[in-house]
Parts: C-alpha cells; sequence; structure tokens
C-alpha cells in the first residue's frame, strides 16, 4: 500500500480511539468526499457512539485486518508510537493526532518509519486550517505586512477534563509553537520559558514562553488552563501593522501604522508608529477539521497542491523539539539554543 493511492478512488478510512477527538474525526471523516470510514478500533469501547454499524475492533491489527488504505490515530498521547508504527509496519498511510508522540525522541522513530516505508504521514495540527491563520499566512506571503517583527500568541481557557497524560505545553502549546514556525515559514533557534503547577496535577497548568525564529523573528506564547475567560488569538506585527486572528471566530483583523499627524505633545514625541486605519476582513470560515481532512485525502490521492498544506512528521518533530526545550528551560532557568 505504499506510495500514494488512485486519484477520486474513495479511500478506505480506518479511525483509531473513539474518544473525544476520535468522535468527531469520524464525523468530518464520513462527511468528506473522497473519504470512506470502513472501520474503528478502540480496547475501551464506543461511549460516544462513534461505529454506528460498524464492528468496534480491539486493536491495530483488527483494523489493518479490515482492508484499510489510510488511517486517523486519535489514541492518548502515550500510545502514539505504538500505534503509529504498527500502522507504518502494515504499510497503512497515517495521519497523528497533535503531537507527533510523547517525546522528540519518539517522534523522530515515527517519522523515520513512515519516511523509509514511503508512506504518507502527518500530524494532526487543525489550527493551521482555521480560516483566520489561513487567510493571514496568505496575506504575509503576499508583502501585505512587509517584513514581520514580532508572532505572539494567547491560548487560554479552563482546565479540558479529557486530558490525563500531559500538561499544557504538549496539550496546547504545541499548537502556538507549530504555528509561529509556520506563519513565519521559519523553525526556531532559541527559546526559553516559565511554567507553574497550581492545579494539584503532576503535569504543568500555566506557561509563558518567549524565543527566536532562525529568520530572525521573536515570539511569545501565553498558554493556561485556569482561566475563565477563553481566549484564542495570534498577532503578528511587521512594518505595516499588525494581522490580529481571533481562532475563536475566525475573524482576521488588520490594524495599518498611522500615517495622520498629532500635534498632541505626548505623542508626537513617541518615536514609533500610531494606530491608522482598521479593517476585519469577510472571509469564507469552513469548519477547521473538515480541511484537515480534504488536505490529507489530497495528500493521499497525491495532488500537488496537498504538498504544502498537511504537517509533515518532521515538521511535528519540530516542534516536540521545541516543547521539551521549553520544559527543559523552565526546569533549569536556562534559555535553550536549538
Amino acid at each position: 500500500m505504499g506510495g500514494v493511492l488512485p486519484v477520486d478512488v474513495p479511500v478506505r478510512m480506518g479511525l483509531v480511539g473513539l474518544g473525544s477527538m476520535g468522535r468527531h474525526h469520524a464525523r468530518v471523516i464520513r462527511e468528506t468526499q473522497g473519504l470512506d470510514l470502513v472501520a474503528v478500533a478502540d480496547p475501551y469501547g464506543d461511549r460516544h457512539g462513534v461505529a454506528r454499524g460498524l464492528d468496534v475492533l480491539p486493536d491495530v491489527a483488527a483494523l489493518v485486518e479490515a482492508g484499510i488504505d489510510a488511517a486517523m490515530v486519535a489514541v492518548p498521547t502515550y500510545l502514539h508510537e505504538e500505534v503509529a508504527l504498527a500502522l507504518a509496519g502494515a504499510g497503512v498511510h497515517t495521519m497523528v493526532e497533535k503531537p507527533i508522540a510523547a517525546t522528540a525522541e519518539s517522534g523522530r522513530r515515527v517519522a523515520a518509519a513512515f519516511a523509509e516505508a514511503g508512506l504518507v504521514g502527518c500530524v494532526g495540527y487543525v489550527e493551521r486550517c482555521n480560516p483566520a491563520l489561513l487567510e493571514m499566512r496568505r496575506r504575509i506571503e503576499a508583502g501585505e505586512l512587509g517584513e514581520v517583527y514580532q508572532i505572539t500568541t494567547s491560548r487560554q481557557g479552563p482546565f479540558p477534563a479529557r486530558i490525563a497524560d500531559v500538561g499544557v505545553v504538549k496539550d496546547l502549546a504545541t499548537h502556538d509553537i507549530d504555528l509561529a514556525a509556520w506563519i513565519a515559514q521559519s523553525p526556531y533557534a532559541v527559546v526559553s520559558g516559565q511554567v507553574t503547577h497550581r492545579s494539584g496535577r503532576e503535569h504543568e497548568d500555566m506557561v509563558v514562553a518567549s524565543g527566536r525564529l532562525a529568520n530572525g523573528i521573536i515570539v511569545s506564547h501565553v498558554v493556561n488552563w485556569l482561566s475563565p475567560r477563553k481566549v484564542r488569538e495570534t498577532v503578528a506585527t511587521g512594518e505595516k501593522g499588525s494581522f490580529i486572528a481571533d481562532t475563536l471566530t475566525g475573524d482576521l483583523t488588520f490594524v495599518a501604522n498611522g500615517d495622520v499627524a498629532s500635534d498632541w505633545d505626548r505623542v508626537s514625541a513617541f518615536r514609533g508608529v500610531s494606530e491608522g486605519d482598521s479593517v476585519r476582513y469577510a472571509i469564507a470560515k469552513r469548519e477547521p477539521l473538515r480541511v484537515e481532512q480534504e488536505n490529507f485525502r489530497d495528500a493521499l490521492w497525491g495532488r500537488p497542491e496537498a504538498a504544502g498544506l498537511v504537517v509533515s512528521m518532521d515538521e511535528g518533530v519540530h516542534t516536540l523539539t521545541v516543547v521539551e526545550a521549553i520544559l527543559e528551560s523552565a526546569g533549569t532557568d536556562r534559555t535553550i539554543t536549538l
């Protein structure tokens, strides 16, 4: 089953993990033209009623036996390597929910297995498919921001009961690390972080991280599980102004640097920019998870335009390497050079 699949022939999909994310993947796979959900597996059963007439298989081996072309992996993070390696060994193209694995070393083994088998292997960073962020990246690529100076993110809200095996850095901050590198089209070079444990759990529940990308853009991330206010905001600031993406609503706003002179001494003496016109763009808003599955389908069919739309496993490993560097920095009070 190595290589890409026949174009426009429905892909026989399998789903491993029928929990809080798996149920959404099942729905979207069924709704996506060109994908056919033919098998599901979860040793703990189907508490959300995902199967809908399919047998709930006990493990990956049974899923492979069902004759699948590709699989979606939505099991807990600590199982990602085991499940992904089994699928790679069976010649099954695979998307693994983020992060790629529990550790960067584990992720490297997964990425190597899919590369050596010549299979499509990618990571499910659904935020890349958010309409506001897709539009932001497109406009930055078109030069509408000029040189980019800084990318900041804020991802805050109440604790999600679905998380048991990782802290806020691997669960949530991993989104923002991936996004910053993707928007800037540059990997991280230097990073530092601070974390706290305020909820009595083994893993951290708040993090503040900052760093510099290889192309010189500075970045910062504020992420926590202990805020009553849900925030999902990404801001890119450059020589022409700022793009502000609200990924909860899918809205993108541009605030331009002003060119209107001021006769107020305290303002006019400030050596910097002023606030100019602001516009909120009218953009098409499609469900990000649906866009993600369509991109995976197109990659399986070998469509050229899909190459830059799925998140490669190598990118997933880089993101996890940065995550581990943030945790190392927090534990040692040192800035980590990657």
